[in-house]
């Protein structure tokens, strides 16, 4: 258990830092491109992996459910945000991505068969309350519903059932090589977007932006997956992946540090009761 938790917590670390970069990468270069390129590289990298490490084809089965992976995490997360992210700061999105914790859970339940206690769902929703409550207390959060906020809703939908299922299907074929198998199922929709992106916005940028596009590349569409749905595997889905109830708070402070956003001493006091709430659902056990 305590592996699988300190690989959740690897994985969040990763994924905290992808909007911030989205917001980077996405003012320079299309958000089009930026979606469906970064997959396309992260492709190529899991192919190396693939190659270099004898890994045997997935089975029929496992090749449908690797088609709900790509769906999720490599086309549905990484569209939506992008395009959210063109108009909202990472900090705005940072709000919608505190229900993901719930919303893997949810999946969880439908996907894996598993059956978190009582504790679990209260743990989780007072980390849930708090963080919105902070994020409304400091006005991330005002007007209505926009189209960045559906954009950004549909992401998180989509992510959470990314999240479940693979993390039900590494227990199968490990971590790595899930995430590596879901970008190559995706190649015959991200290679052909890509290059009509490219092609229709030929892609020019400074150094900033290209830093970015890289670490969602490396990072938040290749490595951070490799952690991530090992912990997930190995913790249990429900139960690890409130681990993600601490991102919120570590993007705002990657988007102070890449954005000029600040961090107030609130936000670190929350970050405690954040954590606290984590602690607590680690607690609660999980049976799956």
């Amino acid at each position: 258990m305590t592996a699988g938790l300190a690989l959740g917590a690897l994985g969040v670390l990763a994924f905290s830092m992808s909007l911030p970069a989205t917001r980077v990468a996405v003012q320079q270069l299309d958000p089009w491109f930026v979606a469906f390129g970064r997959a396309v590289g992260a492709a190529a990298l899991a192919w190396i992996y693939l190659t270099g490490t004898g890994a045997t084809r997935p089975t029929s089965t496992q090749w449908r459910r690797l088609a709900v992976v790509a769906l999720g995490v490599v086309v549905g997360f990484p569209l939506f945000t992008s395009l959210a992210l063109t108009g909202a700061t990472a900090a705005h999105g940072a709000v919608v991505v505190t229900v993901l914790p719930a919303m893997t859970a949810i999946f969880a339940v439908v996907r894996a068969g598993e059956r978190p206690p009582p504790l679990f769902w209260i743990a989780g929703g007072a980390g849930l309350l708090v963080v919105l409550t902070f994020l409304i207390a400091t006005g991330t959060v005002h007007g209505g519903l926009s189209a960045d906020d559906l954009y950004l809703l549909l992401a998180v939908v989509l992510c959470g059932l990314g999240y479940a299922e693979g993390g039900a299907l590494a227990r199968e074929l490990g971590g790595a090589r899930t995430i590596c198998w879901a970008l190559i199922v995706a190649l015959p929709v991200t290679v052909p977007i890509t290059v009509l992106a490219a092609w229709s916005h030929p892609p020019q940028a400074d150094l900033s932006a290209w830093a970015a596009f890289g670490y969602l590349t490396v990072i938040s569409m290749f490595l951070g997956f490799f952690a991530w749905y090992a912990g997930l595997a190995r913790g249990g889905i429900a139960k690890v992946g409130q681990i993600q109830l601490a991102q919120p708070i570590l993007t705002l402070i990657w988007s102070a540090l890449l954005l000029g956003e600040a961090v107030t001493p609130l936000s670190i006091g929350v970050a405690v009761v954040v954590l606290a709430c984590v602690v607590l659902i680690q607690r609660a056990r999980v049976s799956g």
